[in-house]
Formats: structure tokens, C-alpha cells, sequence
């Protein structure tokens, strides 16, 4: 497969952002590779006996995405945050959704005091991270992006730099000030 063009994704991209449905179907198969190593990695980091698969993960990314009302979008690398963005809400959304089933799993309501810890720790932990990386961005946006991008599309230090238009080192210090962040977020450190 040939890798498409900058031109021709951003030209789709600029298409679909003032309104043309078309444009999107036309993206898709030009991006979706990209799309789904992207899902990919950020499935990596997920337990090993998780029920999304990668092509899952970008069909229903694409699904959001396109019901959406999407800005603008400025190019090939603010589609991809979106992406990343919008993978995340896909994941934490699948989490919370296999917690809540845990919770039930076919069992008549118990009163509070009789109910059963059982919990997912991988959902536990990635609704954390999701609600100490909201926090984030209403503290620093752009720490809470980059986490996006590192962490749900699983980008190195090096593309994460070359998507936000900047170095390596900045991105690299930012990466350890938003972990550093999220860590004591998550922890309930002061």
C-alpha cells in the first residue's frame, strides 16, 4: 500500500470539517493503517484479555468521530489528536462499562453494606488516569494533549515532537512533568 499523500489527507480533512460526508469515507481507507498501529499500541498498555481489538477500536473511533461535530480541522496532525481523543473516550467508555457489568454480573441488587468488591484493576486504573487526565487539562492543556498522544496513540518522543511543532527535548521534560503529575493525581499524593 502506498502511503497517501500530506495533500491528499488534508484536503479530505478540510473537506470533512465543512461538512462534505463523502470526504470521510474517502479518508478512512487512507488513514486507517496508521489508525490501527495507533490502536494498537494504545491497546498494548491495556490488560492482556481485553475485549477490544485494534480494528474495533478504530471502527468505533470512526464511528464517533464521524456523528461528531468536528472543529475545523487544521491538518493531518490535528486529526490524529483527535483520534487519540477520541480513542480514549472509546477506551475509558468501555472500561466503565465492564466495571459496571462486573458490578451487576446477573445478580439481583444487594444493599451497599452486602455488596462485594469485585472491580476490574485495569478499568479502575484507566478511569483514574481519565479523570486525573481531565484534570490535567483544565490545569495545562497541552500536558493533558501530549499525555493523549504518548499515551493512547502511543507515539515516541520523537513523532509526539514532529505532531506538536516541536523538539524532542521539550516533549521529553513536558512527558515526565505530566507523568509526575498524573502519578501523584492518581496516588492522592499532596
Amino acid at each position: 500500500m502506498s502511503i497517501p499523500l500530506r495533500g491528499q489527507v488534508t484536503d479530505l480533512l478540510l473537506a470533512w470539517g465543512l461538512g462534505e460526508k463523502s470526504a470521510a469515507e474517502r479518508l478512512i481507507p487512507l488513514v486507517y493503517d496508521e489508525l490501527r498501529a495507533r490502536a494498537a499500541s494504545a491497546l498494548r498498555r491495556e490488560r492482556p484479555d481485553h475485549t477490544l481489538t485494534p480494528a474495533a477500536l478504530v471502527n468505533e473511533a470512526y464511528l464517533r468521530l464521524v456523528d461528531q461535530r468536528l472543529p475545523p480541522l487544521e491538518g493531518r496532525n490535528h486529526f490524529y489528536a483527535v483520534a487519540a481523543r477520541v480513542m480514549r473516550q472509546v477506551l475509558v467508555d468501555h472500561a466503565r462499562s465492564r466495571k459496571a457489568a462486573k458490578r451487576n454480573a446477573g445478580r439481583a441488587p444487594l444493599p451497599l453494606d452486602e455488596a462485594p468488591p469485585i472491580v476490574n484493576e485495569r478499568a479502575d486504573e484507566l478511569v483514574a488516569l481519565d479523570d486525573a487526565l481531565a484534570a490535567l487539562a483544565v490545569v495545562d492543556p497541552e500536558k493533558a494533549r501530549l499525555v493523549e498522544l504518548r499515551y493512547f496513540t502511543g507515539l515516541t518522543i520523537e513523532e509526539t515532537a514532529e505532531m506538536l511543532g516541536v523538539s524532542p527535548a521539550p516533549v521529553k521534560r513536558e512527558w515526565a512533568l505530566a507523568r509526575a503529575w498524573l502519578h501523584r493525581a492518581i496516588s492522592g499524593a499532596p
